[in-house]
């Protein structure tokens, strides 16, 4: 569904200093999910409550063809470092802008003064949480943007002395924007968020997820909702994990009476009773 011209400010998100998310168009929504999954019965919505259910149910139990029937295009503005570590997920169709063709903009990322941190001793592909003085935070920002006002400068004379734009681009730095259309089903896109939502992935890809996010939820709220509630803010246990809870747990046992009213649906509070009970049994030897 192609987004109106009225309606695309409501769809950007503003990210980094000069980058943005802004909605394209998209296919589908929460009822189309709930048609996918009650094909075979030839059936399509029936209300929103059993919808919710439905919805709710397919994400728990990780049936995901349903939600891959629906697809979001995104036009995504973002330092190329960003892009490096973005095109990892390759479950998406992507077209970049090419400096092959396109005179690069001269717009770079540079990080804020509460983000230049020094390396973490404990995450060695990650940034400490501890940071610099501000004054030699300030130096280190300064010197990034004169390395790359030297760099563009660089690539602009190259271009005047009428050098290819494909060998005058190779010396930009990695810092420089490029943009590109980014199409991906939402099954995939949920994976996506799951990964680059965590607090571990790095800050610069991570306010891009968040911004992606808001607009995901905006479009897909009750598949956004169990999203949330059955990926993002879940965990689960390894083997090793579940013997350890075992010595832990208390031989009582909470009824599914109790657990519905701790907050759970009928269907969860017996799945949760089945999962206890997987606990209890799980072989130890």
């Amino acid at each position: 569904m192609e987004i109106p011209n009225s309606q695309k400010n409501s769809y950007e998100q503003k990210v980094l200093d000069h980058g943005f998310v802004r909605l394209v168009d998209y296919m589908g929504d929460d009822n189309a999910i709930v048609q996918a999954a009650r094909v075979s019965y030839g059936a399509g919505t029936k209300n929103v409550s059993s919808d919710r259910q439905l919805i709710r149910y397919l994400m728990r139990h990780r049936h995901t063809t349903p939600f891959e029937m629906c697809e979001v295009k995104f036009h995504v503005k973002l330092p190329i470092f960003v892009a490096r570590q973005w095109i990892r997920h390759r479950t998406a169709n992507v077209n970049e802008i090419s400096g092959r063709y396109s005179e690069m903009v001269d717009e770079f990322y540079v990080p804020e003064l509460e983000q230049i941190r020094p390396q973490s001793v404990i995450n060695k592909q990650g940034r400490s949480e501890d940071a610099f003085e501000t004054d030699e935070a300030t130096e280190i920002q300064a010197q990034l943007s004169e390395t790359q006002r030297e760099l563009y400068s660089e690539y602009k004379e190259s271009l005047d002395k009428n050098l290819a734009r494909e060998l005058a681009r190779i010396n930009l730095p990695l810092s420089l924007y490029t943009e590109w259309y980014w199409k991906i089903d939402l099954h995939n896109l949920f994976h996506f968020l799951h990964l680059r939502l965590d607090a571990h992935a790095q800050y610069e890809i991570r306010v891009f997820a968040e911004a992606m996010a808001a607009i995901t939820k905006e479009l897909f709220p009750i598949a956004y909702e169990a999203f949330e509630d059955y990926r993002l803010n879940s965990i689960g246990f390894t083997g090793p994990e579940i013997k350890i809870l075992q010595q832990l747990l208390s031989s009582k046992e909470l009824s599914v009476e109790q657990l519905v009213e701790l907050g759970l649906s009928k269907r969860e509070s017996s799945e949760f009773v089945k999962k206890m009970s997987f606990i209890r049994s799980f072989p130890t030897k």
